[in-house]
């Protein structure tokens, strides 16, 4: 029985349970369910017995000895945990090691640049393919299409983590065929936002009357009205899977080093953001940003916001509270299935991905599970936020960031065969990546405990300069 936790009202796990997964299932005497029984077949072969350098170690590491440059025009988590490598900063637009740049910064001057072979930067060139919401969901529908004309139907009907979507206003028409079938509940969100600006529900079509495309146009007048803002309509999960009331999505962090092959890392750890107000589906409550949206820079505005949590939930907290309330072959299902909507989504990108060998990406995931278990690909952000709202959230955004910056290695440290740095395993190198034996067991790594040794006492730059203003 655990304790009741103040944030949710609910049992949930203690904070620091033990190191988890390791063992079989104690309580189970059936065959549990394992990731080999669950790996679909036309996903590409497991990658077993590998002792080849791998693509996600750097092929071309600066001197040993010589200090590594960085450069970031970012405050945050990040600036400090560059710093706390010992890394020196520059401001220069060509001599640096790696580059922490904002996406505007690799679209406007990218395609100008010549690299040497040892500098690397944290975006594609056109990340936008998976990040802006209209790409994203045209690539994964035109993934599901092309399996299906290769004959690969069972793997095309996996292609169901995403809510029906339309584009407006061009598929305007084509929505209000579907809405006239089926009505309900829909979400509107601009395809470039972030941070929940411009999302809205609805329930009626008039309230969206200005992305209509039947009168741009108007017979007699020689102006043609402004086209509205491109937007995404998709039908809202009205269902969702509920702790203490209060609706939530899920928030895990992927490092992609290679689209061609494709190679994917993903991050044990996470958490869950939960909205303020109890969640109910009355449509009187449509408008009610602090229920429906879970985004941190919304829920921090409202009354009885808690500073203290932030409103999240650890991800291996979430886990052991799902086994309790479900059990652990359940709960490993779920957690399988969210890692795998992570690589069906890349592998729909990657043919039109522009692969670089100086590039790397550190992929946000949002993800919701309604009340069925089932996950939803709610979104993915290039730029997924790095400030912290609290301690615990900076430590664990640290401790992030220091394994990206490891599996990137930039100082060749690496012997280039490893399958787990820090709190990330690689799931997929051209294929699938084999479970270790000892957790067999277990479908996927994530929501496990990242087992880092001995605690360090290193505090970040700013935290130094902080605590040496105070004495």
């Amino acid at each position: 029985a655990y304790p009741i936790d103040p944030f949710t009202s609910v049992p949930c796990p203690p904070a620091s349970p033990p190191h988890f997964p390791t063992s079989p299932l104690p309580h189970t005497t059936t065959t549990t369910t394992t990731a080999m029984s669950r790996m679909p077949k036309h996903l590409g072969s497991t990658s077993t017995g590998r002792s080849m350098k791998h693509s996600h170690s750097s092929s071309s590491a600066p001197e040993r000895g010589r200090t590594i440059k960085f450069r970031t025009s970012f405050s945050n988590t990040i600036y400090d945990v560059l710093c706390a490598k010992g890394w020196e900063e520059t401001d220069s637009e060509h001599d640096w090691d790696i580059h922490w740049a904002e996406r505007e910064w690799v679209y406007e001057v990218f395609d100008q640049m010549h690299l040497e072979s040892h500098q690397r930067l944290n975006h594609f060139r056109n990340a936008k393919e998976i990040c802006r919401k209209d790409l994203l969901i045209k690539n994964l529908k035109k993934r599901k299409r092309q399996l299906e004309k290769e004959g690969q139907y069972e793997e095309a009907t996996q292609y169901d983590f995403f809510p029906v979507t339309f584009n407006l206003p061009r598929e305007y028409a084509l929505f209000v065929e579907e809405f006239k079938r089926q009505g309900g509940l829909w979400i509107m969100k601009p395809i470039g936002s972030a941070q929940g600006k411009g999302i809205f529900l609805f329930s009626k079509l008039s309230e969206i009357s200005e992305w209509r495309t039947d009168y741009r146009y108007r017979p007699g007048s020689n102006k043609q009205e402004k086209e509205a803002d491109a937007y995404v309509v998709q039908r809202y999960i009205n269902n969702p899977y509920l702790v203490g009331g209060k609706k939530f999505d899920l928030r895990l962090y992927v490092v992609v080093t290679s689209f061609s092959p494709l190679n994917v890392w993903v991050y044990r750890s996470g958490f869950a953001r939960f909205t303020n107000t109890r969640y109910n589906d009355d449509v009187s409550d449509i408008t009610n940003s602090f229920m429906h949206l879970t985004n941190v820079a919304i829920q921090k505005t409202a009354d009885g916001y808690d500073k203290r949590t932030g409103g999240k939930w650890d991800l291996r907290r979430l886990k052991l509270h799902m086994i309790s309330q479900f059990g652990a072959e359940t709960t490993d299902a779920v957690f399988w299935e969210m890692q795998m909507i992570i690589i069906r989504s890349l592998l729909s990108a990657s043919s039109v991905m522009i692969n670089d060998k100086h590039c790397f990406e550190l992929y946000g995931y949002d993800i919701m599970i309604d009340d069925t278990l089932k996950p939803w690909l709610i979104e993915v952000n290039a730029s997924p936020s790095l400030s912290a709202s609290t301690q615990e959230d900076y430590v664990m955004k640290c401790e992030m960031l220091n394994d990206v910056l490891d599996i990137i290695d930039v100082e060749g440290k690496l012997k280039g065969n490893e399958e787990h740095v820090g709190g990330f395993d690689l799931v997929y190198e051209n294929g699938f990546v084999d479970m270790d034996p000892k957790h067999r067991g277990w479908s996927s790594y994530v929501g496990s405990a990242i087992d880092r040794g001995p605690k360090k006492t290193g505090k970040g730059r700013r935290q130094q300069q902080q605590q040496q203003q105070q004495q």
